[in-house]
């Protein structure tokens, strides 16, 4: 059985962490097959929304430290370092859908989705101290700029277990849910993220990520140039749909030939 499970629901794929007999923890290949998994998904066009979830009641907690192999440390972190750009840069909306533990690069692998929706019973940590490790996975780019400077060492040097409520209150958790609804919730998310303007949406992600990096001229002027790519896509429709009093409908397809 494959560690990573791609179902596709319509416009939304559901990509599923399936290692449940160890609680989702990732080795190599696992973290291979996510990249290639959204790889995959990035050249599918009928994909507009992606969940990514784990099996059997947790969603990651990190590396399989029982499972490293002997590949030298710096080249298995650049391989797993792969994953996380794909997710990062995937450029269609993707849902985090959290219960049970994530932890290490388990949370930091939430923290790179767009959205992240967890259990009142998730639980988190930032554990790679405990294990005489350094923060990875991208844990010392997203942190900061979500939490702040002194939050984020907290959570990392102390490696404490964050409940839902806390991760939600630091602006970790985009929203939390009974873990009866989580599945519902999630889903719904995802399939509004799905019915939006594809190019805008994309456009407004990766502007909102590189503008703490930008001086205000630069964020202006990326802000114009997205804005030329909207008017060459989605925008002329949405806008004749505000003018004539009905619902737009959104393609992404380029309008001029």
């Amino acid at each position: 059985m494959s560690d990573i499970t791609v179902e596709r629901d319509g416009a939304v794929a559901t990509v599923t962490l399936d290692r449940p007999g160890r609680k989702n923890a990732m080795t190599l290949d696992a973290w291979v097959a996510l990249r290639e998994a959204f790889h995959d998904l990035q050249r599918d066009d009928t994909v507009r929304a992606v969940i990514l979830t784990g099996a059997g009641g947790n969603f990651c907690t990190g590396a399989d430290m029982d499972r490293r192999g002997g590949m030298h440390p710096l080249d298995r972190m650049r391989e797993i370092n792969t994953a996380a750009l794909a997710v990062a840069e995937f450029s269609k909306p993707v849902v985090a859908s959290v219960e049970g533990y994530a932890v290490g690069a388990g949370w930091n692998l939430a923290l790179l989705c767009d959205v992240v929706v967890a259990s009142r019973t998730a639980k988190f940590s930032q554990i790679f101290a405990r294990r005489g490790l350094s923060v990875d996975f991208g844990g010392s780019w997203i942190l900061p700029r979500l939490v702040g400077l002194h939050q984020a060492k907290r959570l990392v040097m102390l490696a404490d277990i964050v409940d839902a409520q806390e991760a939600f209150a630091l602006g970790l958790v985009t929203e939390l849910a009974d873990p009866a609804d989580l599945g519902t919730r999630t889903a719904a998310l995802a399939a509004r993220l799905a019915e939006a303007p594809p190019v805008a949406v994309s456009l407004s992600a990766r502007l909102l990520e590189e503008g703490s990096a930008s001086t205000l001229r630069e964020a202006l002027d990326n802000e114009a140039r997205s804005q030329a790519v909207n008017h060459a896509t989605d925008a002329p429709g949405a806008i004749r749909a505000f003018v004539e009093k009905r619902a737009p409908s959104f393609t992404g397809d380029w309008q001029i030939t």
